[in-house]
């Protein structure tokens, strides 16, 4: 009978609802289709397996710093282009695409605010310009950030996420590794403490100097951490490598970073090293409750209770 029998006719464009890109995201760690409002309310940390999502500068800014505490500075830096670097486009244009698709005109977020109470020097690398890629300016920047936190008498705490040295500008790239290297240096025997914080992927020159030059090095779980790329490393050595070879885990394992912290803990986790390393007592607030804070012995030499975290 007719009516029983459906029409086969193929969908046209039209008649299919449209529905924005950014409503629902595939987790990469275990394949969930996650809906993509609850997934920013999580901080890009997929529910189902613990995922950790590229964040931007932006959002590692709110994630870690006291609400309305940042002051940026250095913004209107840009990189220029000494040596006239062409490759299948010039350079200049790649900084000219980058800068009006991220909305910022460097690689990395500079500034000063507070995290659970503590005044800090804040830098964050941000993978969505010329892949977090490490050139002059962003050298020049965190050198200042560095510069700062030593006249501010405050800790800096750096967000890596880069592909490493832009070879774009050679030389002029590679130099930023020993400037910045030179002052975190300073920062040490100021006494000032250097907290690296690592986050996927970091390789390259970047990893090669400041991202795992800190006082204590922190890396957010399955992030990608190395000089080379496993691939160029397997075909160099013409050897299997290690399952999981070159994850934060791994290398926690081999004594290359001293914690993995899940993003949710990272400013409880922070607040915590600071205290520790400056000898100042955390300002008290619910995370930190949370966390098991209490009263500890007061160090050697001090008149004043510091309070720490409790040990398991």
């Amino acid at each position: 009978m007719a009516w029983f029998r459906k029409n086969k006719q193929p969908l046209r464009s039209q008649n299919r609802r449209d529905m924005p890109s950014d409503v629902f995201d595939k987790c990469e760690g275990c394949g969930e289709i996650l809906y993509g409002e609850k997934l920013v309310q999580n901080l890009q940390v997929c529910p189902s397996c613990g995922h950790h999502f590229r964040v931007t500068a932006d959002r590692y800014v709110e994630i870690l710093l006291d609400e309305g505490s940042f002051d940026e500075m250095d913004r209107e830096m840009r990189s220029r282009d000494p040596l006239d670097f062409r490759d299948l486009k010039p350079y200049r244009d790649r900084l000219k695409t980058a800068e009006a698709d991220v909305g910022r005109r460097e690689a990395v977020l500079v500034g000063t605010g507070m995290l659970e109470g503590f005044a800090v020097v804040l830098a964050v690398m941000d993978f969505r310009f010329v892949g977090g890629s490490m050139g002059s300016v962003v050298g020049e920047k965190i050198a200042r950030a560095a510069r700062a936190a030593l006249k501010r008498k405050e800790p800096l705490i750096v967000v890596s996420a880069s592909g490493g040295a832009r070879m774009q500008e050679g030389i002029y790239s590679l130099m930023q590794m020993a400037k910045v290297s030179s002052l975190l240096g300073r920062l040490h025997e100021a006494a000032l403490p250097y907290i690296a914080v690592i986050t996927d992927p970091t390789t390259g020159g970047v990893t090669a100097s400041y991202a795992m030059l800190g006082d204590v090095n922190l890396a957010e779980p399955g992030a990608l951490i190395g000089f080379a790329g496993p691939r160029v490393i397997g075909e160099t050595i013409r050897q299997k490598l290690p399952e999981g070879f070159q994850t934060s885990e791994y290398l926690l394992e081999h004594g290359m970073v001293d914690m993995v912290v899940h993003r949710h803990d990272l400013p409880v986790t922070i607040a915590r090293l600071i205290s520790m390393l400056m000898k100042k007592p955390p300002i008290v607030t619910a995370e930190t409750e949370i966390a098991g804070v209490e009263q500890l012995p007061a160090p050697a030499n001090s008149g004043e209770p510091v309070p720490a975290p409790a040990t398991n």
